[in-house]
C-alpha cells in the first residue's frame, strides 16, 4: 500500500501488513533514498528506474529484529551506500553517520538524529525541505504512534539492563524528539500488530503534535516513571528475533538465490524423499479449513492468509531449518517470499499441486478433530471439561470461556510439555487461524487427545449460550513472566 505525500519532494510509505512494517521512498529532483527497506529489492528497483530516479543512499534506522532488510542486496544492485547511525558495527560496508550528520538528496536533507535506547544504534532520520522546514521524521523503532520502541531487545549487545536501555530511550525521546515542531509528519516502521511495541495504532502516520498530546510514553512526569511505563507489561519477544538481528548486521544469501531454490518443483515422490532425507518441515500454507480436512502426516499449518511470517518466525525454533512447501497453486512464490523476510532461507522446494497431489498418489493422510461451535456446546461440562483458549492473554481478559485455561499460541513450545497425553480438551482461538496452527503442532508432536473449535471464541459467542466471563482466574493463566 502506498501513501503519498504531494510536495516539491515526493515521500511514499510502502507498508507490508503481515509485517506490520513501513519502508520509505523519498525523490527529489532525480535523487531517492530508500528507509529502512523489505527484504525483495524488485519493487525498489523497478520503481527507481519508472521515476527514472537514481538512488543515493539507503538508510537503516537500526538493526532490524523481527524482519531481514533488503539493505545488502539493494545496494549491490544500485550501488547505493547503506547508512546506519553512530556506533553501528556492520560486517559490510556501510557509511556509519555522525550524530546530526546531514545528508543530501536532490534538493532535500535527510539529518541524523543519534536515538539510543531501543538499540544503542537506533538512529531517526528528520527530513528538512528545500526551504530548511523540517518536515518529516522517520523514526524507526525509537517512536510509533502511540507508543515506543521496546527496551528489552538490545540488553545482552548492550550489556545494559532493560531499565538502563529505557533510560536511554527517555533522554532520546525527551531531549531529541519532543523539542522538534509540532507540524512534523512522523513515519514510523511499525503499526499495530508489530511485536516490537505494545500499545500502537492502527494508523501509521500522525502529527508529532499529535503523538505529544495522545502517546502515553511522551506524557510521563519524569524519567523513572517513563522507564516503569515503557517497561511495564512486556511479553518475551519472538524466538526468531535475535537470528534476524545477526542475519541484518552480518550479512545473508542473495534472495534471488533464496527464491531460485525455493520455487524449486518437487514431484510426490521426490517430496517424501527429500523430507525423509534431510528431515525438513514440511510447511502446509493453506487456509485451516482446508487443512482441517486433510493434510500430510506431521506437516505444520501456518496460513498465507493471516499474519503467516511472524507466526512461522514464532514457532519454527530456527531461521536455518529446512522447509518444504505445500500451497494452494500459484501462491508457491509469496510463501517463500515471505518466509526470507523473516529469514527462513532454507526453504528446499514445493510439492507440485500441492495437496491434491498427494491425495492422488494414495498417500497417507491426516485430519484434524474439528467440530462446530454448537457441537462444542453440546458437548461442554463447565467446571469439568479442559478448554485451551490459544488467544493472546490480553484477548482472553477481555472475554473468554468460564473456567477455560489462557495458554497463547506464541508460547506453544514451553506450554506443550505440560499437556497430559490422557485428558481430553478442547482447543480454540479467536476464529481458526490460530488453533489450527496449534493444532497441527500438537500433531506432530503425538498429541491426539483435542478437539478443535471451528470458527473459534468468535463463533462461539456468536451462536451459542456457553457461560463466559472476563474474570481471570490467576491458576488458569499462563505466567509469561517464569
Amino acid at each position: 500500500m502506498y501513501k503519498k505525500i504531494e510536495t516539491n519532494m515526493k515521500i511514499e510509505q510502502i507498508y507490508t501488513g503481515c509485517l506490520a512494517q513501513g519502508a520509505y521512498y523519498i525523490t527529489s529532483d532525480g535523487e531517492a533514498a530508500i528507509i529502512d527497506p523489505l527484504r525483495e529489492t524488485q519493487p525498489y528497483t523497478e520503481r527507481l528506474e519508472k521515476d527514472n530516479v537514481t538512488l543515493k543512499y539507503i538508510f537503516e534506522t537500526h538493526f532490524h529484529a523481527d524482519f531481514v532488510s533488503g539493505h545488502l542486496d539493494l545496494s549491490k544492485k544500485t550501488n547505493a551506500p547503506i547508512v546506519y547511525g553512530p556506533t553501528a558495527q556492520p560486517e559490510f560496508e556501510a557509511i556509519i553517520a555522525e550524530d546530526n550528520q546531514l545528508f543530501k538528496i536532490g534538493k532535500v536533507t535527510i539529518k541524523v538524529l543519534h536515538t539510543p535506547g531501543h538499540t544503542m544504534e537506533s538512529s531517526c532520520f528528520l527530513l528538512i525541505d528545500e526551504n530548511g522546514k523540517e518536515t518529516a521524521l522517520f523514526s524507526g523503532d525509537t517512536l510509533f504512534l502511540g507508543d515506543v520502541g521496546r527496551p528489552d531487545l538490545a540488553q545482552k549487545a548492550a550489556n545494559l539492563t532493560q531499565e538502563e536501555l529505557a533510560g536511554l530511550l527517555y533522554d532520546s525521546l525527551y531531549h531529541k524528539i519532543l523539542p522538534l515542531p509540532d507540524d512534523i509528519i512522523v513515519y514510523p516502521a511499525h503499526g499495530a500488530g508489530s511485536a516490537c511495541g505494545k500499545n500502537m495504532m492502527k494508523e501509521t502516520i500522525d502529527t508529532l503534535g499529535n503523538q505529544k498530546k495522545m502517546n502515553y510514553a511522551l506524557n510521563q512526569p519524569g524519567r523513572e516513571t517513563f522507564i516503569k511505563a515503557v517497561t511495564d507489561g512486556l511479553t518475551p519477544p519472538p524466538a526468531y528475533f535475535g537470528m534476524n538481528v545477526a542475519m541484518n548486521k552480518k550479512g545473508y544469501e542473495s534472495f534471488d538465490e533464496v527464491l531460485n531454490h525455493g520455487m524449486k518443483v518437487l514431484s510426490v515422490t521426490e517430496f517424501e524423499a527429500t523430507a525423509e532425507e534431510t528431515g525438513a518441515l514440511i510447511l502446509d500454507t493453506r487456509n485451516d479449513m482446508e487443512f482441517a480436512k486433510g493434510f500430510i502426516p506431521q506437516s505444520v499449518n501456518i496460513g498465507l492468509d493471516g499474519d503467516f511470517a511472524p507466526w512461522a518466525g514464532a514457532l519454527i525454533i530456527d531461521v536455518k531449518q529446512p522447509i518444504l512447501l505445500l500451497t494452494d497453486k500459484g501462491r508457491e512464490k509469496e510463501a517463500v517470499t515471505r518466509l526470507s523476510r523473516v529469514g527462513f532461507d532454507n526453504v528446499l522446494g514445493h510439492l507440485e499441486n500441492g495437496f491434491e497431489a498427494w491425495k492422488a498418489a494414495g498417500k497417507e493422510i491426516d485430519a484434524v478433530n474439528r467440530i462446530t461451535p454448537e457441537q462444542f456446546a453440546a458437548r461442554l461440562k463447565i467446571g469439568k471439561s479442559k478448554v485451551i483458549d490459544v488467544r493472546k492473554e490480553s484477548e482472553y481478559t477481555a472475554e473468554h470461556v468460564e473456567e477455560a485455561y489462557s495458554k497463547p499460541l506464541a508460547y506453544i513450545n514451553d506450554w506443550i510439555k505440560e499437556i497430559r497425553p490422557e485428558e481430553h480438551f478442547f482447543l480454540h482461538c479467536a476464529g481458526g487461524y490460530r488453533s489450527m496452527i496449534a493444532a497441527s503442532i500438537l500433531q506432530a508432536r503425538g498429541y491426539r487427545n483435542f478437539t478443535e473449535v471451528e470458527g473459534g471464541f468468535n463463533a462461539i459467542a456468536s451462536k451459542t449460550n456457553i457461560p463466559r466471563t472476563d474474570y481471570v482466574c490467576q491458576s488458569k493463566v499462563l505466567q509469561l513472566n517464569n
